[in-house]
């Protein structure tokens, strides 16, 4: 095979608020940790072993927007991206390096009325604010069914 492949998708939960960033000719970034977990038993000691996982998100100008909108700590979301490093020189001459994840997707799976109103069954949040977010979610959502095949 010839061509290359640079896609990320993540389900996990928002470890801070989004943090937005305002440029002159009114474009934005917006930029929020994402955590996912993984967890497993250690078959030598039977012991439950978890491990977290923190990437760096970031998202642009509308899709920024909505993200701070709606988006809080702690919040459940599906993301869909592709890697991207970047690389720069500290104030002491250090060459650093920082790993994102640039979004291009992204699909809210924290129902936010469910949060605040418990007793209200209206959606008061666009559960899909993405233009081209995909439409089978749900199943991937349903992470509880642990009676999967594999």
């Amino acid at each position: 095979m010839s061509g290359t492949l640079n896609k990320v998708m993540l389900i996990g939960h928002l470890g801070d608020e989004v943090k937005m960033h305002y440029f002159d000719d009114k474009n934005c970034v917006g930029r929020f940790p994402l955590a996912t977990n993984e967890t497993y038993t250690n078959k030598q000691t039977n012991e439950r072993v978890s491990n977290t996982e923190w990437h760096n998100i970031v998202v642009r100008n509308k899709a920024a927007e909505i993200c701070e909108k709606y988006l809080s700590k702690g919040d459940k979301v599906y993301i869909e991206g592709r890697i991207k490093t970047r690389k720069w020189t500290d104030d002491k001459g250090m060459e650093r390096y920082s790993t994102e994840i640039q979004c291009s997707d992204f699909t809210f799976l924290t129902a936010k009325n469910e949060q605040q109103n418990p007793g209200n069954t209206q959606q008061s949040a666009p559960q899909t604010p993405s233009n081209s977010a995909p439409t089978n979610d749900v199943s991937i959502a349903n992470d509880d069914n642990d009676d999967l095949p594999f």
